[in-house]
């Protein structure tokens, strides 16, 4: 069986989510550079092991990230899922991990890499928005997409209304990518992403709002 970690750094939500979809493999622990995260309490509560390594108690990002390395080698995890996880890495854990690493982002990629991307979307005035899941890479936000889901712009929408209909569609992606891997159906080769079953379109793949 796969083993997998979650990194939080607050509420957790899509960790939670990741939690409740009843994947295919063991989550070895969820770890959070905050101590005071609240989905550190939520893992918790549901049998899984949580971690804090406050970020705060190291000379540097390097060190930081030696010591989160160790803690996901400590739990032989096959994959490792940033879940609203609010800080960069440094190269040398990106590339640790290439191939195994995930995040979800707000935005539907390469549009609005970064933060506030709700904001920046009705700034912009797209007419659609959502989320993405893609393998991490050096660059922010940057790497291959595996999987996008989309939402309408809708006329009155504000960010915390347009937000709350991403964050239900991440709910649902995330979940569904991080089964795609531990199921052995999903591959980063190279730079571009595999996945059995499925048809791919542009290198990478739209998840409808019914699935």
């Amino acid at each position: 069986m796969k083993r997998y970690v979650i990194l939080i750094s607050g509420r957790g939500s899509n960790m939670e989510a990741l939690l409740d979809a009843a994947l295919p493999g063991l989550c070895a622990a969820v770890i959070s550079n905050r101590p005071d995260a609240a989905g550190l309490a939520a893992a918790a509560s549901r049998g899984v092991g949580a971690v804090a390594i406050d970020h705060r108690g190291f000379a540097s990002r390097e060190a930081f990230d030696a010591a989160l390395a160790a803690e996901i080698e400590r739990h032989a995890a096959d994959l490792v899922l940033l879940a609203g996880f609010m800080r960069g890495l440094t190269d040398s854990f990106v590339h640790r991990y290439a191939g195994r690493l995930m995040n979800i982002h707000p935005s539907l990629l390469p549009a609005f890499p970064g933060i506030r991307t709700h904001a920046r979307a009705l700034e912009a005035g797209v007419r659609l928005h959502g989320c993405s899941v893609h393998f991490v890479t050096p660059a922010l936000d940057g790497g291959p997409i595996v999987a996008q889901a989309a939402v309408p712009v809708l006329a009155g929408d504000d960010e915390a209304s347009l937000g709350r209909r991403v964050l239900d569609e991440e709910h649902r992606l995330f979940p569904r990518v991080a089964r795609w891997f531990l199921e052995e159906r999903l591959h980063l080769v190279g730079a571009r992403v595999q996945l059995a079953g499925e048809t791919a379109v542009g290198g990478a793949l739209h998840v409808p709002h019914a699935l």
